[in-house]
């Protein structure tokens, strides 16, 4: 293949995933191996995606990344330890390029957007870093590859969005192998499991996962119980629930991980609060809910933030909606407030029953949640244009950023 004057390009997707059983703590900072195993729902990119196009020649004089617009430092030390191993599995695996040219002469064009905002707990990093390292795979040719390891080590959970469906990331051992994504089961295995993503803060977290997890690791003596005693145990009963298709243990596990990640972190020293006010009374809300409901109808789930993802089978969403927004009300005007699946103006949800409502003791609370997403479980990291589409990439013919409307 003559590339000494070719620009190669390639543009791909990765999906935000939810980790319903919580990874918490590392036992190696440079390789990003966890203290425990976990297991996530990937959500569908119609809703939340990263996008990433990745050009590839001898004509760039160097690497460069773009990072929703703007260059950002390609030496960051997460960054060059993905393209060190992508490169090292191209020169054993790549049917295209010479080894020669791999690590010598060809240089990586990489521009990534995101649909949701960043570093706000809604899971960026793991789309972005899954989506970069399967763009830059697929520019190599390196389609048929395992690439969670190396996903993994730009972000522990992005090696989970490598797969659609329900994703378990094993720990593996101390020098890294066997720690890799294993996909428990498709999307397509349970259709009727929907998302409601409750949108309390999109502003940076205080406190960043890995401080975070440094601090619970040093600090909390509460943490190696959950990794050795109860994380292995619920691992195997939320596999069991999910082949099952089984809600209610599905659900009360996940309230148990979200409740017990989060006494390790006011465990913490000192004490790491990722949940504020907002948060506390959603808690309590679908609590009540359940409670009124004689059953578990819906489940909630919160990440290193104050944003609530709540899961129930898609019969129960539009009760939950109008819950939501009956004690979550909003005097908001914008028709984006409630996005993905659902919105406001065609679909609105009926008002909750009087009986309902009437056995929840709970004051309602105006404009606490800035917006809300309506997702389902997805597929993993897809192709969206190859070098011959001349539409849908985020770099132009000459590999240099073109203006886009991807961001929302």
């Amino acid at each position: 293949m003559d590339i000494t004057s070719t620009i190669s390009r390639v543009t791909c997707t990765a999906p935000v995933n939810i980790a319903v059983i919580k990874y918490w703590g590392k036992t190696d900072e440079k390789l990003i191996l966890p203290l425990n195993s976990s297991l996530s729902v990937t959500l569908h990119q119609n809703e939340l995606r990263s996008r990433t196009t990745v050009a590839l020649s001898k004509l760039f004089e160097r690497d460069k990344i773009w990072l929703n617009g703007v260059e950002e430092n390609i030496q960051t030390p997460r960054i060059q330890r993905c393209l060190y191993e992508i490169r090292k599995l191209a020169c054993n695996s790549s049917k295209i390029f010479s080894e020669e040219d791999i690590q010598k002469h060809l240089h990586l064009h990489i521009c990534s957007e995101n649909n949701f905002p960043t570093a706000a707990g809604l899971a960026s990093s793991a789309s972005g870093f899954a989506c970069l390292v399967y763009a830059i795979a697929q520019v190599y040719g390196l389609q048929s590859c395992e690439l969670s390891a190396i996903a993994r080590q730009g972000s522990g959970s992005a090696c989970r969005s490598m797969y659609g469906g329900f994703t378990e990331w094993e720990r593996g051992d101390t020098n890294g192998e066997g720690s890799i994504a294993i996909q428990v089961a498709p999307d397509t295995h349970w259709p009727e499991l929907e998302v409601l993503i409750l949108v309390v803060s999109d502003q940076k977290k205080h406190v960043s996962s890995t401080a975070g997890m440094q601090s619970s690791v040093d600090t909390s003596s509460l943490i190696q119980f959950r990794a050795c005693e109860v994380v292995p145990q619920r691992i195997k009963e939320m596999k069991n629930a999910i082949y099952k298709k089984d809600f209610q243990t599905f659900g009360r596990l996940t309230m148990q991980d979200s409740n017990q990640f989060h006494a390790i972190c006011l465990d913490t020293y000192p004490p790491i609060f990722y949940l504020n006010d907002t948060s506390k009374y959603i808690i309590q809300l679908i609590t009540d809910y359940n409670r009124v409901k004689g059953s578990i109808k819906a489940a909630y789930s919160f990440d290193a933030g104050p944003n609530a993802v709540l899961f129930a089978p898609k019969e129960n969403i539009s009760e939950l909606l109008s819950i939501i927004l009956h004690y979550l009300p909003t005097n908001s005007t914008d028709s984006n407030y409630l996005r993905g699946l659902s919105n406001l103006s065609s679909n609105k949800p009926p008002p909750p029953k009087q009986s309902v409502i009437g056995s929840i003791k709970l004051s309602p609370i105006h404009n606490a949640i800035q917006y809300i997403i309506h997702t389902k479980v997805g597929p993993g990291p897809q192709i969206v244009a190859m070098e011959t589409d001349s539409t849908g990439h985020l770099l132009n013919e000459n590999g240099i950023p073109v203006v886009t409307h991807f961001s929302s």
